[in-house]
């Protein structure tokens, strides 16, 4: 009898993955400046649904807190074009934002809350953190939802004419009532 398992799924890799060992950091930062290419750009551009992604750098702070817990302190800039969500027509944008997160041994896969200021904290796992991949994240939860073009308006809702609108169920009504 064969007991063969069939193996497990594998998540994809990240389109701008840079995993970074975590084991060596001391007591002082560690920087890291990336910039993702051509390729991981066209593929985090078909991941957040965007018509371009012209540029996108990280400039990441690594460094050992209490417990041993790494903190990530990151500032993000990208160059973007999205579609107007009126007019259809390419919206250029730009972002700069900067985060915080708090990598901690055995945190559980909930995130957490730490202190006031009010930082996630993400599960250290081995001690590995993938930088690319957090900056990847933030810059989806910076990107606008709802991109206008200069001079794009929806156009103006029609008139109220006072007239009420027919109950959506008045056609099965009346067909209950001939039966």
């Amino acid at each position: 009898m064969d007991e063969r398992r069939p193996a497990p799924p594998q998540s994809p890799r990240p389109e701008f993955s840079r995993i970074v060992s975590v084991a060596h950091l001391g007591e002082g930062d560690e920087v890291h400046r990336l910039a993702a290419d051509a390729a991981e750009r066209a593929a985090l551009a078909r991941r957040f649904g965007l018509l371009a992604l012209e540029r996108f750098e990280v400039e990441a702070r690594l460094s050992r807190e209490r417990g041993g817990g790494v903190r990530l302190a990151a500032q993000i800039a990208a160059e973007l074009v999205q579609e107007c969500v009126v007019s259809l027509e390419p919206v250029a944008g730009l972002i700069a934002e900067e985060f915080t997160l708090f990598y901690r041994p055995g945190a559980s896969d909930r995130h957490e809350v730490v202190e006031a200021e009010a930082e996630e904290v993400e599960p250290l796992v081995g001690d590995e953190v993938d930088i690319g991949e957090a900056a990847a994240q933030q810059l989806s939860l910076a990107i606008d939802p709802f991109p206008r073009a200069p001079g794009a308006h929806l156009p103006a809702p029609p008139e109220d004419t006072g007239a009420a609108l027919p109950h959506p169920f008045a056609a099965l009504e009346r067909l209950r009532r001939r039966r």
